[in-house]
C-alpha cells in the first residue's frame, strides 16, 4: 500500500482507502551561536580542533568549577530573538535538565525551561501561511560520541558547553515542502543578523522533526521525534517517509504497528527512519533551577540597543529590489539567499550603475560557475574576485572592448585568481576587432557561396543571418562584436 504526497500543504491521500491523512508537523531547530568563546567558560570555540583539546573544568564538570554566563552569547540569542518577531522577556532563568549520556559529563545539561529569555515571533511563507514560534532559549550543547565499528565509542568533549539557541515552531507545518522553506528562511535570516554561519556540515545548525498523522477532521494522534537531522534535504526525505510510515501503520487495522512515542533517527543509507529511544517527558528530566547561575535580567534600553543592530532582512531586501531595481522576484530571491550574496550584489550595482546587468551576471553567470564542482556553493567569500573587478567587466562590455563570451573566460579567471579585467581582456586576446574593414572583410568571406541566406535576407527574412554568425566568430576567434557583425552582414546583403 501506497500513499501519494503532494507538493502543496493539502494532506497525504491513501491510495488503498482513498481516506485523507494531515500531517502535524514541529520543528526544533538547534543553531550554534558565533561566539568565539563557550556559553559557561573561556574555552575557545573551534571546529576540528584535536580532540579533547578545547576543554577546562568547568565545560568537563569538575568538581568546584562554577559556570559564568557569556554576555557574547545572551546578545546574539537576543538579535536572532528579535530579527524573527520574537517578544524578549526582561528576566529569564536557567534550568538543569538531567539525562545521562556518555557525551553530557555533568550528567545533566544547562538550559531554559519554564521562563525562556523569548517567547512567541514566527516565519511568514511565501504560501502566506504563518509558522508561529512557541519560545526560543538558550543552552549548552553537549560533546560528541564517536561510535567505532569495532564496538568501541570515543566520546570529544570540544563541543561540550558550546552556546545554542533551541527554536521550537507550533505545530503549524503541513509538508515536507513547507519544513524545508521554513527552515531555508530561518537559516538566512540568522546568517544576515550575524547570529551564527549556521553550516550544517559542521553542525552549526540541526533539526529535530515531530511528526504526527491523522485523518483529516480528526483529532491529533501519537507524535514521534525525529533527532539531528542535519541537512534540508534529509529533513524532506524524513518527512516524507515517516508520513507514509504512519499511515501504512494505522491502515493496517494491527495496533501492534501503530506508531508510539519515540526518538527515531534518519538512515540516510537506507532512506528510512529507525528508533533509537522511547520519548521521554519533561517530568523525565526532573528540571530544576540551576542554583550556580543568577537570573538573566536584560534591561529594555539593552533590547532597544540590540534591536538597532537588526540589519536589512531578506524579506525587505527581495521587496526593495523588486521595487526600486525592477528584479524579478525569482532574481530578488536568488540575490537575497545569503547577505554575503545581498551586500556582493549591491556593491557591484552601485559602481557599475547597472543593477539589472549586475543581477544577471551574478544570478545567472556567478551562480553557474559556482555549481561547476570547483567552486561548490554560491559563496561569494570564496573566490578571488571582488565587487569592482564585476562591475570594471560589465563596464568593459558597455564599451565593447569585449564581447559576452570572452567576459564569461575572464569571469572564470577573476573568480579562481583575481586580477584586473582590462589587462586579462588583453592578455587572453579576447579585445574585441574594432578594425571596420577586418569585420567587414570576415563578413564577406562568410556570405561567399551563401545564396540561399542571401535571397532569404531580402525576402525579408533577417533571422537567416545568424547563420553566418558562427564563420565570422571562428574566423575572428570569438573577437567579433555579434552585433557590428550582423549589422555589417545585413548591409552587404542589401547592397548586393
Amino acid at each position: 500500500m501506497t500513499t501519494t504526497i503532494p507538493s502543496a500543504p493539502i494532506g497525504y491521500v491513501s491510495k488503498q482507502t482513498g481516506m485523507r491523512w494531515v500531517p502535524v508537523i514541529g520543528l526544533e531547530v538547534h543553531c550554534q551561536l558565533g561566539t568565539r568563546t563557550k556559553l559557561f567558560c573561556g574555552c575557545a570555540v573551534q571546529f576540528g580542533a584535536p580532540p579533547n583539546s578545547l576543554t577546562c573544568p568547568v565545560c568537563t564538570a569538575q568538581p568546584g568549577a562554577l559556570p559564568v554566563l557569556n554576555r557574547e552569547a545572551l546578545d546574539l540569542a537576543v538579535r536572532a530573538a528579535l530579527a524573527l518577531g520574537c517578544d524578549v522577556r526582561e528576566q529569564s532563568k536557567f534550568d538543569r535538565k538531567h539525562y545521562f549520556y556518555c557525551d553530557l559529563p555533568k550528567g545533566y545539561q544547562i538550559s531554559q525551561y519554564d521562563q525562556p529569555y523569548c517567547q512567541g515571533g514566527g516565519i511568514t511563507l511565501s504560501n502566506g501561511r504563518r509558522i508561529r514560534l512557541t519560545r526560543i532559549h538558550m543552552e549548552e550543547d553537549a560533546g560528541k560520541a564517536i561510535h567505532d565499528r569495532g564496538g568501541t565509542t570515543l566520546v570529544d568533549l570540544n563541543r561540550a558547553g558550546v552556546p545554542l539557541i533551541e527554536s521550537v515552531t507550533e505545530a503549524d507545518v503541513t509538508s515536507a515542502a513547507e519544513a524545508v522553506e521554513y527552515l531555508t528562511t530561518l537559516k538566512a535570516i540568522l546568517q544576515y543578523v550575524g547570529v551564527s554561519d549556521c553550516d550544517m556540515e559542521k553542525g552549526e545548525l540541526r533539526c529535530d522533526v515531530n511528526i504526527s498523522m491523522r485523518p483529516e477532521g480528526e483529532a491529533w494522534r501519537t507524535k514521534v521525534e525525529i533527532k539531528n537531522l542535519n541537512s534540508f534535504r534529509f529533513v524532506e526525505a524524513a518527512i516524507e517517509y515517516e508520513a507514509r510510515r504512519q499511515v501504512e501503520a494505522y491502515e493496517s487495522g494491527d495496533p501492534a504497528r501503530f506508531p508510539v512515542q519515540e526518538t527515531r533517527l534518519w538512515d540516510p543509507a537506507k532512506n528510512a527512519t529507525r528508533t533509537m529511544r522511547s520519548k521521554e517527558s519533561a517530568h523525565d528530566y526532573r528540571y530544576f533551577p540551576e542554583p550556580d547561575l543568577l537570573p538573566v535580567t536584560i534591561a529594555k534600553a539593552e533590547i532597544e540597543r540590540l534591536r538597532g543592530c537588526i540589519p536589512e532582512l531578506p524579506h525587505a531586501r527581495r521587496e526593495r529590489y523588486q521595487k526600486e531595481l525592477g528584479l524579478s522576484a525569482y532574481d530578488a530571491g536568488v540575490l537575497t539567499s545569503s547577505r554575503a550574496l545581498a551586500d556582493f550584489f549591491e556593491a557591484v550595482a552601485r559602481l557599475s550603475q547597472r543593477p539589472k546587468e549586475a543581477a544577471n551576471w551574478i544570478g545567472n553567470d556567478l551562480a553557474r560557475e559556482f555549481a561547476d564542482e570547483s567552486f561548490g556553493v554560491l559563496d561569494v567569500d570564496a573566490m578571488a574576485m571582488k565587487p569592482h573587478d564585476l562591475s570594471e567587466l560589465l563596464r568593459l562590455l558597455e564599451e565593447g572592448a569585449v564581447n559576452v563570451a570572452g567576459a564569461r573566460k575572464v569571469l572564470r579567471v577573476l573568480m579562481k585568481d583575481g586580477g584586473r579585467p582590462r589587462e586579462l581582456v588583453k592578455t587572453l586576446g579576447l579585445e574585441q576587432v574594432q578594425d571596420e574593414g577586418q569585420l567587414e572583410a570576415w563578413c564577406r568571406e562568410a556570405l561567399v557561396g551563401k545564396d540561399k541566406v542571401v535571397l532569404d535576407v531580402k525576402a525579408g527574412k533577417e533571422q537567416a543571418l545568424n547563420a553566418l554568425l558562427g564563420p565570422v566568430m571562428k574566423a575572428s576567434k570569438g573577437t567579433a562584436n555579434p552585433e557590428r557583425v550582423k549589422a555589417i552582414l545585413l548591409r552587404l546583403v542589401q547592397s548586393s
